[in-house]
């Protein structure tokens, strides 16, 4: 199964539909070095070994910490391999979230992951929204879009949307990608302590509409508790796990999801790759609801 970002231009990206999300490669609360960094380097060996060729980052995860596994683990980069990192955010020391998406922000960041990657383009580029009262949708992909003609970016895609957010990016420019969470048990938007997250269901419908990949993140962190017993039934039927159930159930919701879920176990990594070869039924589907 693959899926192809930015289709109709000159340069669209396919990759297989199931990729791999970095950030739990990082220590505690998405902070410092991962408690095992050989299994860390080993994770993003055996993921590109096995066929993942989608990679999701962000310089902000760790700091930087991600970002640089990558590129110890993997660069020079295999022909076809994407890596897709995030700006418009950053950590404070005390481990808090904040918006870091000024036109200046957003150029500093940029040329962090450029560094850190050991990139001189960075081929899918996700703005994170932080809500509310920072600085205008319009002004920050403005700036994304600059950088795009100067060719720091290839493409640009949009991170914790409304459906809103993504119709007003969509009258602004072209938006290869949007990520937000999206899960069996998760679908609609969450409040976690740092931001309100945005659902993928509130924006599925738009990005089928205009043929735009969504990559669903957090999908096996929130989506798993209290689901009740309908997944449990349906992985026991398919020999899986509930966490295997809810990857098939996302390939199966709609052909333009790319779930990336991701893990610091390399067992559960292994697990998680499985989770592409299960066949859900029409039925299965309709009873999953």
């Amino acid at each position: 199964m693959t899926i192809t970002i930015a289709q109709n231009t000159a340069h669209p990206l396919t990759v297989s539909r199931l990729g791999y999300g970095t950030m739990r490669l990082t220590g505690p609360d998405i902070w410092g070095e991962p408690a095992n960094r050989p299994e860390a380097l080993e994770i993003l060996k055996t993921a590109v070994a096995a066929g993942v060729n989608f990679l999701d980052t962000a310089d902000y995860y760790g700091e930087d910490v991600t970002n640089r596994l990558i590129a110890e683990a993997l660069h020079p980069y295999p022909a076809g391999l994407v890596i897709c990192t995030k700006v418009g955010a950053t950590r404070k020391p005390d481990k808090s979230w904040v918006p870091f998406n000024t036109p200046e922000n957003l150029r500093t960041s940029i040329d962090n992951n450029l560094r850190t990657l050991k990139q001189e383009q960075i081929q899918l580029v996700h703005l994170r929204l932080m809500g509310p009262g920072t600085v205008p949708l319009a002004e920050q992909l403005g700036a994304m879009f600059e950088m795009q003609k100067e060719g720091k970016i290839q493409h640009v895609g949009l991170s914790n949307v409304t459906r809103a957010e993504l119709e007003t990016g969509l009258q602004l420019g072209p938006i290869a990608t949007v990520e937000n969470m999206y899960s069996y048990g998760q679908r609609t938007t969450v409040q976690l302590p740092h931001s309100a997250n945005p659902g993928g269901e509130e924006v599925l419908d738009l990005c089928e509409q205009h043929g735009i990949p969504l990559i669903p993140f957090f999908s096996l962190v929130h989506g798993l508790p209290n689901v009740g017993y309908k997944l449990a039934e349906i992985a026991q039927k398919h020999k899986a796990t509930p966490a295997q159930l809810n990857i098939a159930w996302l390939l199966h919701k709609s052909p333009w999801l790319l779930p990336i879920p991701g893990t610091s176990s390399l067992a559960h990594l292994r697990e998680n790759l499985k989770a592409a070869d299960i066949r859900l039924s029409a039925e299965d589907m309709a009873y999953l609801g």
